[in-house]
Formats: structure tokens, C-alpha cells, sequence
């Protein structure tokens, strides 16, 4: 599996029924767990005061990525994002936990 970092800034549509909202952040916590499970999810983070997330994704692939793991999420239909392929850096500290 490859590793990504994941930069998503969500932002709820004007309009939509708070009902919804809270529906949808019920079932992003259930799929989030379901993709940690599965491996896919690694860490999850939000920087201090700010309303974006920052993860560490596992995938085969950026299509895989995108298409069976990011594209399941309740809310992605309100993200935007941003993608970063990684690899395993020579000096890397933890590297005998790194895959890809």
C-alpha cells in the first residue's frame, strides 16, 4: 500500500438542513472507523483553530485512493482537497513501519 497525505477543507453548502448535516457527520464517523479498519485511514488531524483536516491515507494507488476510499466519505461531496503522494525519505526515523 502507498501512503498520502490528505489536506480536506469542508464547507457545508448555504441552505442545507442542519438535520442533514448532522446525519451526514454521524455516518462520516461510522466510515472512518470502517476505513481504519480497513486500513486505509492511518492518523487524522486538525490543525489547531482551524476548520480543515489533515489525514495520512493507505492506498494501491491514487485511483484506488480517490475512487473505493475518499469518494465513500458522507461529506466529500462538500470537500475540496488536496493529494499528496508520498514515499519513504532515507532518513526517515520510522521507516521499518513504512510501506510502499
Amino acid at each position: 500500500m502507498n501512503e498520502f497525505l490528505v489536506e480536506v477543507t469542508t464547507d457545508i453548502p448555504d441552505g442545507v438542513d442542519p438535520a442533514e448535516v448532522d446525519r451526514r457527520r454521524a455516518a462520516e464517523a461510522v466510515r472512518a472507523a470502517e476505513l481504519t479498519a480497513a486500513g486505509h485511514l492511518v492518523r487524522l488531524w486538525r490543525p489547531v483553530g482551524q476548520t480543515r483536516s489533515i489525514a495520512l491515507w493507505r492506498a494501491a494507488d491514487e485511483a484506488e485512493l480517490r475512487d473505493k476510499v475518499l469518494d465513500t466519505l458522507p461529506m466529500w461531496p462538500w470537500m475540496t482537497s488536496v493529494v499528496t503522494a508520498l514515499q519513504p525519505h532515507p532518513n526517515d526515523p520510522g521507516k521499518g513501519g513504512v510501506t510502499g
